[in-house]
């Protein structure tokens, strides 16, 4: 059974895939000071996104390969 870090991890690297998203949407959205819901800074730390021009995050070709197969 996964774990609720893996699947707010989906979760988020899905919400990030459906538009872009520049950075501060994601921080405002996915960033906590719960240091046992660090989603956005493992994602980051786990290379599963990707900063584009402009500071538009996207996802990775790894979280991409976790998107296929969660």
């Amino acid at each position: 059974m996964p774990s609720a870090n893996h699947r707010l991890t989906i979760q988020m690297l899905q919400w990030i895939a459906r538009a872009p998203r520049t950075r501060e949407d994601v921080l405002a959205a996915w960033r906590t000071s719960c240091p046992r819901l660090s989603i956005w800074e493992d994602a980051c730390i786990d290379g599963l996104v990707e900063f584009a021009d402009g500071g538009v995050v996207t996802v990775s070709s790894k979280g991409a390969r976790l998107l296929a197969h969660p």
